[in-house]
């Protein structure tokens, strides 16, 4: 349903023909199921190892380096007085092509869950009401369908994306910054939102999924499920993102082209002049001798003009730079796009979580010394710490303290801490603290 926002309450309800008080018939779930499919984002068809492999010589440089290595191979087969050591160049040439082909597709495996870590946001279970039992009940969350009624309370995960029918408590807030960017709890209402074009930010009837309330306790129909609510659009969208040649593939595309014409100039330039010395004596009199003799001079010519440590002195710096950025948290997906962000003049970024930690916290309090008529007095703390991580210090007037040897100080942290609903858990795989 996609224009679920606009929509009254009633017409929601009537468009997946459900009790809003006993929720979806066993009938109409399996219905619904086979409909709408399973409530989850599906798995990306990651590329086989030989696909990715394949890929690291889809480059004009490589297939030339690659064809000069063929060349040498097999005329080092026919070198009669050389040994192993006519198999030394084309050796060396392959190598070079393995070790930048190993890189690249190292890079990009590791970059690979970029799309997936998505995932992370689905919850595991639901609260929903249905027709077989009385009040509510947990389900996993990939077995929701829309027309599901599903209740949701401080805490709760949204498992997909629900249009508001009720609110039991005064208001509910949610706190849906992995989606929109909104660094502070939204209010939601059960009002239709008239304007068919309204953004996500507008649709203040909409609980979205993989977002978290963050005060109250509310109940709606679901509206959408997997791929069809606001982030499973975000994972299409970002699965079907055109590949663009970046400026640096570009430029050596250009380089590979001129040289390779070049290159093939020279060789029949070289192969071409000495035609006249096929005969000679020093090749045995032989016109085919001489023909293979100064055809190996040539394409060590090619060999020798074309630069094979280019590839992988490329891929080395790249990786080096994503190496870098990984450290900062920012996922490369493909090794040039590091030289593409190098070029980058303007960036349009959400805010929330990526140029900031989405993570608010306390870093001043005051408490009032003297308070006489108009006139009062009061001092100020400054409390370090920008993450959710319990580690800090409390200081004033740049001199370190201790927040319970200020009476009005502790009173305060203790109102923070019994006036909310919130809870800090540590994450074993991110490493970090979260709300």
């Amino acid at each position: 349903m996609e224009d679920g926002h606009s929509k009254t309450v009633e017409e929601c309800v009537g468009f997946f023909r459900v009790d809003s008080e006993k929720g979806l018939t066993p009938d109409q779930v399996k219905e619904y199921q086979k409909k709408y499919g399973p409530n989850e984002l599906p798995a990306e068809e990651g590329k086989t190892i030989w696909q990715l492999v394949l890929e690291q010589f889809d480059d004009l440089l490589v297939k030339i380096l690659l064809l000069a290595a063929i060349i040498s191979f097999v005329l080092a087969l026919f070198e009669e007085h050389e040994g192993v050591e006519a198999f030394v160049e084309p050796l060396v040439i392959l190598l070079i092509l393995i070790a930048n082909a190993c890189v690249g597709v190292w890079q990009e495996r590791n970059a690979e869950s970029a799309i997936e870590a998505l995932k992370e946001y689905e919850p595991e279970m639901g609260k929903v009401v249905r027709g077989d039992k009385s009040g509510v009940q947990k389900v996993r969350a990939k077995e929701i369908v829309p027309g599901d009624i599903v209740e949701v309370s401080v805490g709760d995960k949204i498992p997909a994306d629900i249009r508001l029918t009720k609110i039991y408590s005064t208001t509910i807030r949610i706190d849906q910054s992995i989606l929109t960017g909104e660094s502070v709890s939204v209010i939601k209402h059960t009002d239709a939102v008239p304007d068919p074009r309204a953004v996500n930010q507008d649709k203040k009837n909409i609980l979205f999924s993989g977002t978290n309330v963050a005060a109250g306790k509310a109940r709606g129909v679901v509206i959408g499920t997997g791929l069809s609510t606001a982030i499973g659009k975000i994972r299409t969208e970002m699965s079907e993102t055109e590949e663009i040649k970046t400026p640096l593939q570009q430029k050596l595309d250009e380089f590979g082209e001129q040289l390779s014409k070049v290159i093939t100039l020279i060789c029949i330039a070289v192969w071409a002049i000495n035609i006249g010395h096929f005969n000679d004596p020093a090749h045995g009199g032989s016109w085919i001798k001489g023909a293979v003799y100064y055809f190996k001079i040539a394409v060590a010519l090619a060999v020798a003009a074309i630069p094979e440590g280019l590839p992988a002195v490329i891929t080395t710096c790249l990786a080096l730079g994503t190496r870098r950025m990984a450290k900062k948290n920012a996922i490369v997906r493909s090794l040039p796009s590091v030289e593409t962000l190098g070029c980058t003049s303007v960036i349009c970024s959400d805010k929330t979580g990526t140029l900031t930690t989405n993570q608010m916290s306390v870093s001043r309090m005051f408490i009032f010394d003297k308070v006489d008529g108009d006139s009062s007095s009061f001092s100020e703390f400054e409390i370090s710490g920008s993450t959710y991580e319990p580690i800090g210090e409390v200081t004033l007037n740049g001199q370190r303290v201790k927040a319970a040897d200020y009476e009005a100080l502790h009173e305060m942290g203790t109102i923070c801490i019994m006036c909310n609903d919130s809870a800090i858990d540590f994450n074993e795989v991110k490493k970090v603290f979260e709300k």
